[in-house]
């Protein structure tokens, strides 16, 4: 009876884990690899939601130290995907992100379409491991890396999709990447003969990555990131398939035991949170001022900038203007949380930089929209004009000519800016129950 209690005991405990023991091996190490994808371009959580308050590099840098001092040997690498897009505005993101992740002395990252937004030469400003194998100029990119930790040997690939690159519709050899996998499976094969430990991103989900390369001598793939949540860990084979969340929310851990040949014996995973609870990073508080500095700079900058090409005229009026026809959605509104919204941003110390004052004020960089608090006070907040559209015209025809968005659906008005990375517990129907008007 007692032996029966201990097997479903123990088949329970089986269940709940997130691992897997394959058949008794001679084990010879142990490695423990922290990896992550997509960060996205989010150097910091919006905040604006405890729901999306999660990750940051400062946080990243903190939890990352920690771990170290658990593991001094652990693996540290990511599949890349670390920048956006290539806007002006987050070109300076982009460089400080670079700058953060630099301080945290990654073992390997893999390089992916998005990192290029700004060229290889803004890449390489910051010194970072970056790997593509397929690149076909060896002497930009390397085309793997050789990591030793304790008595454990990894080595790194990165597969850069041909079809992704934003070259493949040009005339002309322009692809600066290989569509050939021969030369990657020779170097897995290579790597496996010398017992190391293999590990290759490739940025596809994982149907399209098994065809393109046989994974008999993978033992790690990393594939195309999840949205946010990190995927379940599945077993291909061998081949420990895994899938990274997006936005630097989180962090993933997987424990290993590896036998003489460099195969993996067993694992186990585990998803790591990086919450407001988690402390900002000591030692990146220069980093972050630094940055801070810069794009209140640049913000002052483009205010000066904006001010002159202020015409005097504008489309915009501010609340008070509506009072007077509209008293009670005057009055809901004063008392929302709409109205006092820029000063959130005073109290966070953010009321500079550009990604949150779009949507906590009127007209933000468009034509005769809000530009600093001195100047065009009166678009201070979310007001009437935030959801409704520029309103003079409305105003002056007393009523006559609609506002800009009078035929939108509430709701589309209202993901203007409360969508999933900054209001990700968003629902309309309680939302607006709210501020009903």
């Amino acid at each position: 009876m007692n032996k029966t209690i201990l097997l479903l005991v123990a088949l329970l405990l089986g269940v709940t884990m997130t691992s897997c023991d394959s058949q008794a091996q001679a084990t010879s190490a142990r490695a423990t690899i922290i990896y992550s994808g997509n960060l996205d371009g989010e150097l910091e959580p919006c905040g604006c939601s405890e729901a999306g308050d999660l990750g940051g590099i400062l946080r990243r840098a903190s939890k990352i130290e920690e771990l170290r001092k658990q593991q001094p040997h652990l693996f540290l690498i990511s599949s890349g995907s670390l920048l956006a897009n290539a806007s002006p505005r987050d070109r300076l993101k982009s460089e400080y992100i670079l700058k953060g992740i630099a301080t945290m002395n990654y073992d390997a990252i893999g390089l992916q379409w998005r990192d290029l937004a700004y060229g290889v030469d803004f890449l390489n400003t910051t010194p970072l491991p970056w790997v593509v194998t397929n690149w076909k100029k060896s002497d930009t990119f390397s085309p793997w890396r050789h990591i030793e930790h304790g008595d454990v040997e990894l080595a790194f690939f990165t597969w850069l999709d041909p079809e992704g690159s934003p070259f493949r519709q040009m005339k002309g050899n322009h692809n600066p990447v290989n569509s050939d996998t021969k030369q990657l499976q020779k170097a897995l094969q290579k790597a496996k003969q010398k017992g190391m430990l293999t590990v290759l991103t490739i940025p596809l989900p994982l149907e399209q990555a098994a065809k393109l390369v046989t994974l008999d001598t993978v033992d790690i793939l990393i594939v195309k990131s999840a949205y946010e949540e990190y995927g379940k860990p599945r077993q291909q084979g061998k081949t420990l398939v895994l899938q990274p969340g997006s936005r630097g929310m989180r962090l993933g851990q997987v424990d290993l035991k590896i036998d003489n040949n460099g195969n993996i014996v067993s694992w186990q995973h585990k998803v790591i949170p990086l919450p407001e609870s988690i402390p900002d990073a000591p030692s990146l508080k220069a980093w972050y001022d630094e940055y801070n500095a810069r794009v209140k700079a640049a913000y002052l900058a483009s205010v000066e900038q904006r001010k002159q090409q202020q015409s005097g005229k504008s489309p915009y009026t501010g609340s008070e203007a509506c009072q007077s026809c509209h008293e009670k959605a005057y009055e809901t509104w004063s008392k929302s949380l709409h109205a006092n919204a820029f000063e959130r941003l005073e109290e966070v110390g953010k009321s500079f930089d550009p990604d949150c004052i779009t949507c906590h004020t009127v007209g933000f960089e468009q034509p005769g929209g809000y530009i600093d608090a001195r100047l065009t006070m009166h678009l201070l907040n979310v007001q009437c004009e935030s959801c409704h559209g520029a309103g003079k015209a409305h105003v002056e025809s007393q009523g006559k000519k609609p506002t800009p968005n009078a035929d939108w659906p509430k709701e589309k008005i209202c993901n203007q800016c409360h969508t999933q990375p900054h209001s990700p517990e968003f629902n309309f129907d309680s939302y607006w129950a709210r501020i009903a008007h």
